[in-house]
């Protein structure tokens, strides 16, 4: 096996800290060309469908790309901004803010950010990072809570990438942050906001993206981390069992997946005379089409169609200052032990100790 060409290493260097936020990924346009490309990548990806290759190609290929990419571009058309795709607008401010954050904490880190899927890769991140000189990585994936259809095909890409290089960093990586106290407060911080506006509903629904059961009887933990944010944030609420539910949304194929699914039980709180509801999606980061278009579009047509009156959907934490903050401990933690003082005699201490490497390495006879 090759590997690619990367920069010389120079004897001496200051070693950096870099952070990599990691997304699920986007279309670059909301055409259905476009939307070909990301599904196809996204579905091919044996993570997420857990089907027979052989028979999955034919599938994807002769079925489900020709007809649903257009579908899929109108959805996307219905959310997209001037600026683009809104994950990827919130990813990215998200990687920006949390640089800023960084620094203010004076942690001399560099933070980037990657999609799975789409535009800028998981790789092309890494690859930035290994041009600013950095050498120990963490990643932080976008994804709360831990799934083998989302948080370990991150990983997977990640170490992929590290075949492909010979000067590999170091690697940390964050697996779920579903019970951290941070994101918690931040979700239930973003809650009260919006009840001291508009006022209690008389649900709150909790809608997380659904995978296929068989993954939960196959021992993935993600519908448990997901039933344990939504108990803690009604703790924080202050609210009991009987004023929240916890759904999922997203259902692809024929197979059964997690239950009570969003639509159906919104469908069947209105009919059972619940006026009012609000719908947070506490599994997504940033506001995509997941939360965009078939929350806030579809499942509120569907709850006012069946007879609802008034339907709340509650934005995900994107650019929220509690969020970037939660954020920053949990990489601040994550980090313990690697040298990212900012201080000016720690930066000094590291360069001396560069510099007496490099005299020692040239003496060896080393090029540079």
């Amino acid at each position: 096996m090759g590997f690619n060409t990367e920069p010389s290493y120079r004897h001496g260097s200051v070693p950096r800290v870099g952070i990599l936020l990691a997304n699920l990924g986007t279309p670059d346009a909301p055409t259905p060309a476009a939307v070909r490309v990301y599904l196809k990548q996204f579905l091919s990806d044996s993570r997420v469908v857990e089907i027979p290759r052989a028979i999955w190609w034919f599938i994807l290929n002769g079925i489900i790309l020709p007809f649903r990419s257009r579908q899929s571009a109108h959805k996307y058309a219905s959310i997209w901004t001037n600026d683009g795709s809104p994950l990827k607008i919130h990813t990215e401010r998200q990687a920006q803010l949390l640089q800023q954050a960084l620094s203010e904490r004076a942690l001399e880190v560099k933070v980037v950010y990657g999609m799975r899927y789409g535009s800028p890769s998981i790789p092309a991140a890494l690859e930035q990072l290994k041009a600013a000189g950095c050498d120990r990585i963490l990643v932080l994936p976008a994804y709360p809570q831990y799934s083998g259809t989302t948080t370990a095909s991150v990983f997977d890409a990640l170490f992929w990438h590290l075949t492909r290089i010979r000067n590999a960093p170091e690697l940390r990586t964050i697996k779920h942050y579903h019970d951290d106290d941070g994101y918690i407060a931040a979700l239930a911080d973003s809650v009260r906001t919006h009840w001291a506006q508009h006022g209690r509903p008389d649900k709150l629904v909790m809608s997380f993206h659904g995978v296929p059961k068989r993954t939960l009887l196959l021992g993935d933990p993600y519908h448990c981390e997901c039933h344990k944010t939504a108990r803690l944030v009604a703790d924080k609420l202050g609210i009991g069992k009987g004023d929240y539910l916890v759904t999922f949304q997203s259902r692809f194929g024929k197979a059964e997946w997690l239950q009570p699914y969003t639509a159906p039980t919104l469908e069947k709180l209105a009919k059972d005379g619940v006026g009012r509801v609000d719908v947070m999606c506490p599994g997504f980061t940033s506001d995509c089409l997941e939360t965009l278009e078939e929350i806030a579009m579809e499942a509120k047509e569907d709850f006012l169609a069946a007879g609802g009156k008034t339907f709340h959907y509650l934005p995900c934490l994107n650019e929220d200052p509690a969020w970037i903050d939660a954020m920053a401990g949990l990489v601040e933690r994550q980090m313990a032990g690697w040298p990212v003082a900012a201080d000016p005699a720690a930066a000094q201490l590291r360069r001396t100790e560069a510099e007496v490497s490099r005299r020692e390495a040239l003496a060896l006879g080393a090029p540079d």
